[in-house]
């Protein structure tokens, strides 16, 4: 077993698993493959659409693949449920293709933990819908979503 931490730890609570949540968004909106995937375990398990994935190394991969493919990516996520080691979101994130063309990606996630905090199964269902720049709702500046942005709640997605 890993000796990697990844803070907070389960068992956890409202108040743990919304800061997980947030940390996990931040690394994500950070676009660093490399960094992202030091939060899953060496043989974490993926269902990212139709495409499985396990290892850090495919997470790698995948993520250098999806951040070449989405220009602009920024991303919200926000807690739906938890219970001990199991946290479920749902996200949105809005992007652009090579050609322009927006889109706002919506999805639910299912994430299991081991005892040290690495994410040891990430199961994610995604649909994509094509929108206007002027539909665009995630206008920060590249990087992490400033803290007084407002969540999914808020946008009312």
């Amino acid at each position: 077993m890993s000796e990697e931490q990844r803070p907070p730890l389960p068992p956890f609570t409202e108040e743990t698993a919304k800061i997980k949540v947030r940390k996990a968004e931040d690394a994500w909106n950070g676009k660093n493959p490399e960094k992202v995937s030091l939060a899953y375990s060496p043989d974490s398990r993926w269902r990212n659409r139709a495409e499985f994935l396990q290892g850090r190394q495919q997470i790698v991969a995948f993520l250098q693949r999806k951040w070449a493919r989405e220009l602009d990516y920024r991303l919200i996520k926000e807690l739906w449920t938890y219970n001990e080691n199991r946290i479920a979101v749902r996200f949105a994130y809005e992007w652009r293709d090579d050609s322009g063309q927006w889109y706002r990606s919506y999805g639910n996630e299912n994430w299991q933990f081991d005892a040290h905090g690495l994410m040891q199964i990430r199961i994610a269902s995604i649909n994509d819908l094509p929108i206007n720049e002027e539909e665009r709702k995630f206008r920060w500046p590249q990087g992490s979503r400033p803290l007084d942005h407002p969540g999914l709640s808020e946008l009312g997605l």
